[in-house]
């Protein structure tokens, strides 16, 4: 799995510490960071923002509040069912949420798409696995990263996709030195 993407996604509240692992995250070789926090203000957004060292600003992406990336040199935007069209004047890097094949298969022009869950999911529970990792014939064309109850005991399966992104297996409620001997555990 080493040439493929690997993205941590923030949990849904801003922590105190994050700009410290998003820099473990970053420092660790993992490609992006997606900054989700859906109920954070605008001011919430760019005072994290502001708050993670410039150097690592190419490898965020915004999962709202995309004015913003006007604002910051950002790795880009994520677009997702709150926030599913870019601003008209983006002309920057895109990624996308899918929950199905035939998203992803209309999601051309992406710079890669996440398909979840394809396992059971570690962050949000009862959701279900819905994709067989090592069947599933993906439409060429799209980068598709799985996501859903990835964790380094299964990230081995992962072999028909571009990559994965994690949420919950990143280890964002653990200690920092306790997250930085989970995020080593992927390969």
């Amino acid at each position: 799995m080493a040439d493929k993407l690997r993205v941590a996604i923030t949990p849904e509240a801003i922590l105190p510490d994050e700009p410290r692992r998003v820099a473990l995250l970053l420092d660790a070789r993992w490609d992006f960071v997606h900054l989700r926090h859906p109920g954070a203000s605008r001011r919430d957004m760019l005072n994290l923002i502001e708050s993670i060292p410039q150097r690592y600003h190419s490898r965020l992406r915004l999962h709202g509040h995309f004015d913003l990336a006007a604002e910051f040199n950002l790795g880009g935007l994520h677009l997702n069912g709150r926030c599913p069209e870019p601003p008209a004047y983006y002309s920057g890097s895109l990624s996308k949420t899918c929950h199905s094949l035939a998203e992803v298969a209309d999601a051309r022009g992406m710079d890669y798409v996440t398909l979840s869950p394809v396992f059971d999911s570690v962050s949000k529970h009862g959701y279900r696995g819905v994709f067989d990792a090592a069947a599933i014939e993906l439409p060429a064309g799209v980068r598709v990263l799985a996501l859903g109850g990835v964790n380094p005991e299964n990230v081995g399966l992962l072999d028909r996709f571009a990559g994965y992104a994690v949420l919950g297996s990143a280890g964002w409620t653990l200690s920092v030195e306790d997250m930085a001997r989970q995020i080593s555990l992927f390969r």
